[in-house]
């Protein structure tokens, strides 16, 4: 038998959840879902589209920038922000407006500085 084949020791971190803990997980999964099911459908679609925009930001603010990753973020901030307008409700100037932002800071990441 390889090294590849043996069975990782058991830390306490990775021991099975007793039928307690893993009741108390089940009672908190059915609590977020009851959470999310009073939220309206727009609140819980603007956050998401904001963790879009987060995560353009972040790979647009590596060093060097992460262009093709922020495209895609900004690709999916931008269907959800354009291809729903008005149904996001009271959230959609913000979105707009967080779209606008970011894809002007991609271009100015993705244009190299001029040398005059």
């Amino acid at each position: 038998m390889s090294q590849d084949d043996t069975i990782p020791p058991t830390s306490p971190d990775s021991r099975p959840e007793t039928s307690e803990e893993a009741q108390l997980a089940l009672e908190a999964v059915a609590e977020a879902r009851r959470r999310l099911a009073e939220a309206p459908a727009s609140v819980v679609v603007a956050n998401h589209a904001m963790g879009l925009f987060e995560l353009a930001a972040i790979h647009l603010s590596s060093e060097p920038p992460r262009l093709e990753e922020s495209q895609l973020a900004i690709d999916a901030l931008g269907l959800l922000v354009d291809g729903l307008g008005d149904r996001l409700g009271e959230h959609h100037d913000t979105l707009v407006a967080a779209l606008t932002n970011i894809r002007m800071v991609f271009v100015q990441r993705k244009t190299p500085p001029s040398s005059e």
